[in-house]
């Protein structure tokens, strides 16, 4: 679904993504892990067309280079960000109809007032999905930081996208509620969702991955299953020690 050829990203002398190839494919969780500054998130923003790159990025078959960020929703990609980008201004479900733009057009706003249109019975079955249903009308400003996560991931979901990146979606969730992240995750997935994951919870990315890929200083140095990443020697003593073995 998802093909990433020789992918390298420099930012003046220092090259961020060297070299990188990836390819993810349908229906899977695939989880892109490495320290703080190993360049997965820049990774997300090639994908994004955010930041200058040489290489490939296809997605179905489609070179993503030049390609406008707002057509990247329309033809089924969206993503999240490590912090939270939620109008605490708005209620619940309006932060969720924000991630039914690319496929309403105009109407949108008309939804987003309140009147007819054609996300109404997506905007349900999501609130519905991710359990949010009772918190529609509630204003996200006084909502716990773990039920804003769930917000972001169902406003991502809402547009029904073929692929959804999550930066860091246990980033600052309490440990009670990483089993509910992890079953949302899961299901998302089960829909029909295909997930490129970057996380730093190694118990969450070996627990729910279906492939993992290994960065460090903006290179590849291993994938495979989630088994395979915990006994690898060159990730172990590249930087997670004994951590990788109390996830796996």
């Amino acid at each position: 679904m998802l093909a990433i050829e020789n992918l390298t990203v420099r930012f003046g002398g220092v090259v961020a993504v060297k070299g990188l190839n990836l390819t993810v494919e349908e229906g899977e969780i695939h989880a892109l892990i490495g320290p703080n500054g190993a360049g997965k998130t820049t990774v997300f923003n090639a994908i994004f067309q955010v930041v200058p790159y040489t290489g490939g990025i296809q997605f179905a078959g489609r070179e993503l280079r030049g390609l406008p960020r707002y057509r990247l929703a329309e033809i089924g990609v969206t993503r999240t960000f490590q912090n939270l980008s939620i109008f605490p201004s708005m209620t619940v479900r309006e932060n969720i109809l924000v991630g039914a733009h690319s496929k309403t057009q105009s109407r949108f706003v008309a939804e987003l007032l309140g009147l007819s249109g054609e996300p109404r019975q997506r905007l349900a079955e999501t609130l519905d999905f991710f359990g949010l249903s009772s918190l529609s009308p509630t204003y996200a400003a006084v909502l716990p930081y773990g039920t804003l996560k769930t917000v972001e991931l169902a406003r991502a979901f809402i547009s029904n996208p073929k692929l959804i990146l999550l930066d860091e979606p246990a980033a600052g969730i309490p440990t009670s509620e990483k089993g509910t992240l992890k079953g949302v995750i899961q299901r998302m997935r089960d829909a029909g969702t295909t997930i490129l994951l970057v996380e730093h919870d190694m118990e969450l990315v070996m627990d729910i991955s279906d492939s993992v890929t290994v960065m460090d200083f903006g290179e590849k140095i291993a994938e495979g299953t989630p088994a395979q990443i915990s006994a690898d020697k060159r990730v172990i003593e590249a930087y997670l020690g004994e951590e990788i073995h109390a996830a796996s």
